[in-house]
């Protein structure tokens, strides 16, 4: 299933062949039209959360349920309507899609866990990139696990704005795959990681390039934060494919700049899962992006004669970048003006 969050309300839906049901409606349609139920809006409400964080946290149960209503509700006809008369369907392309972004959910972001990203940043900091990808892997696995998290409380949904910060002349793309959690974890082995999994989506993951900004102790990665920093979506595909082994690829205004799957991640999302969950508990709706490969405009830019990297490649307001996964779907942004 293709779980979305859409409308004024922002409710669960499952996106099917272009239209969005809405999955709290048709349980309530399910319940009191075959079931009998005397009071289905409750009861449904209950069963198929129409909040996304309730939602994940009904477990198995509440998808088992929810992907009955859904089949329920489409055998009725083109148009299902609810108990009071009301559309359970929507055409896709006349709502409004929300980034699904749990309440209180935290997001975990990978750092350098690609070795053809890793060595092309090195090389625009001034060092050598080297062809043997393999050996600059074990030399990342060597150094160990890193990342940042972001802050933001909301996330840049599917058709979204990306406000230019006023402190970056280099703002940077990174099309990445994000696991969702779906259960509670705490100290997870590395080789236990995916009943832990409920789905997956698609990350924009903007950042700041300039100087300091980048990393750094105690900077609070202020280059991964800010207004808009990362987008989200365009669904949780739920069940529907392997974390390990996804295609992504991201386009700036149409051109392809990076094309990649997930099965080149040095660390796996289970050794990312055992890390961060080491003496801290992880909770349903946790978000954990793991990272992005080469062609960001920082790696594959040159070096100017100063020394800094040819802005050229970069983010400049009015562009769009669509990042797309076969599993997910397509997760656009445009940047605008602060």
């Amino acid at each position: 299933m293709k779980i979305v969050v859409f409308g004024p309300e922002r409710r669960v839906g499952v996106l099917r062949e272009q239209r969005v049901v809405d999955v709290c409606l048709a349980r309530a349609k399910l319940l009191g039209e075959r079931d009998g139920e005397p009071h289905p809006r409750v009861l449904a409400r209950a069963q198929v959360p129409a909040d996304l964080a309730a939602f994940i946290e009904s477990g198995p149960e509440g998808l088992r349920r929810a992907q009955e209503a859904v089949e329920y509700a489409l055998a009725a006809g083109p148009d299902p309507r609810g108990l009071d008369g009301e559309p359970i369907a929507h055409d896709a392309a006349g709502v409004k899609l929300h980034a699904p972004l749990p309440a209180g959910a935290r997001v975990a972001c990978a750092g350098g866990n690609f070795a053809d990203h890793a060595a092309a940043m090195a090389r625009s900091r001034g060092g050598q990139q080297g062809a043997d990808f393999a050996t600059h892997a074990e030399e990342m696995r060597r150094r160990g696990i890193w990342g940042f998290w972001k802050v933001d409380r909301e996330a840049v949904g599917p058709g979204g704005q990306i406000i230019y910060p006023a402190r970056t002349h280099r703002l940077d793309y990174e099309g990445e795959l994000a696991i969702v959690l779906g259960r509670r974890g705490k100290d997870i082995a590395a080789d236990g990681w995916r009943p832990y999994v409920w789905g997956v989506t698609l990350l924009g993951d903007w950042s700041i390039r300039d100087g300091r900004e980048q990393a750094g102790p105690l900077t609070f990665a202020r280059g991964k934060n800010f207004d808009t920093s990362f987008s989200l979506g365009p669904c949780i595909a739920v069940d529907e494919a392997d974390p390990a082994a996804v295609d992504v690829e991201t386009l700036v205004n149409g051109e392809r700049r990076q094309l990649y799957n997930t099965r080149d991640m040095v660390f796996s999302f289970g050794d990312y899962l055992a890390y961060l969950s080491a003496d801290m508990t992880l909770y349903p709706g946790d978000i954990v992006s793991g990272g992005t490969a080469a062609g960001t405009a920082q790696d594959s830019s040159r070096l100017l004669a100063d020394g800094q990297v040819d802005p050229a490649r970069f983010l400049k307001v009015g562009d769009t970048v669509e990042i797309r996964s076969p599993a997910v779907g397509a997760l656009a942004a445009r940047v605008v003006e602060k």
